[in-house]
């Protein structure tokens, strides 16, 4: 079936693109017709995703390497990929990281990489490509939350810190930005099938199915799936909302 072209002559920018999450979301955009500037930590991973887009069409996508913590790098990248494409119309601040440990031992390098990482660089790609939206009346923005943000998750503060503030930053810049038709939401993923759960042991994975409803983990797919929809026009009255993508675990 021919796909949904949702997203013609529209340009999206995805951090964390290299792989998981935000390599399904920047390959979903993709073909749907977005052009996609492709970020991630590192150039190698960037350039992957970028080149496997290029492939299905062609020129439609650039690779950036930043560190999303870095304020004053995003600011670079964000004036770089305007300069190159031209416009922003969909922002997926989706980057992010996790340092585990229960709060009475993390030390404050654990706590303060995670939530540079998670939070502050989603403000600082927010507020690289913000002019650029409101001076055109017209953008997308979504921010990768998790299940973590809203019931937490013990070994979790700073992971789960982060998540929380994320929807905080939602829901306040969806209420700045409503009357420049820019819509903000958040997705929050529950237990998603990545490299790293891919390994674990049948019994581990019976247990964790077993809190969920749906009785079974969900896919990078699930969540492009779900940006896809708020970042499209039929999701044009949606903003302030947090979408719980978790298979039931959040109700």
């Amino acid at each position: 079936m021919k796909p949904l072209m949702r997203f013609e002559n529209q340009v999206a920018v995805v951090t964390g693109a290299g792989r998981g999450i935000g390599h399904a979301i920047a390959g979903r955009l993709a073909n749907e017709g977005a052009r996609v500037a492709c970020v991630s930590r590192t150039e190698a991973n960037a350039k992957t995703t970028a080149d496997e887009i290029n492939a299905m069409r062609a020129d439609a996508a650039k690779y950036y390497a930043v560190d999303v913590g870095d304020h004053a790098a995003v600011q670079k990248i964000g004036a770089q990929i305007l300069q190159d494409f031209g416009k922003i119309d969909i922002l997926i601040n989706n980057a992010g990281m996790t340092r585990d440990g229960l709060a009475m031992r993390m030390s404050l390098e654990d706590w303060d990489s995670v939530i540079n990482t998670n939070l502050r660089g989603a403000f600082s790609f927010t507020q690289a490509v913000l002019r650029a939206m409101v001076k055109r009346r017209s953008g997308r923005i979504i921010n990768i939350s998790s299940v973590s943000g809203i019931m937490g998750n013990a070994g979790q503060t700073n992971y789960a810190a982060s998540k929380a503030g994320l929807i905080g930053f939602t829901k306040s810049l969806a209420r700045e930005l409503a009357g420049r038709n820019i819509t903000v939401n958040a997705v929050a993923p529950g237990f998603i099938t990545t490299d790293m759960t891919a390994g674990l042991s049948d019994k581990v994975k019976e247990t964790l199915h077993a809190k969920i409803p749906l009785g079974k983990t969900g896919t990078p797919e699930d969540i492009a799936n779900a940006v896809a929809f708020l970042a499209s026009a039929e999701a044009g009255y949606i903003t302030g909302q947090t979408l719980c993508v978790d298979g039931g675990i959040v109700m």
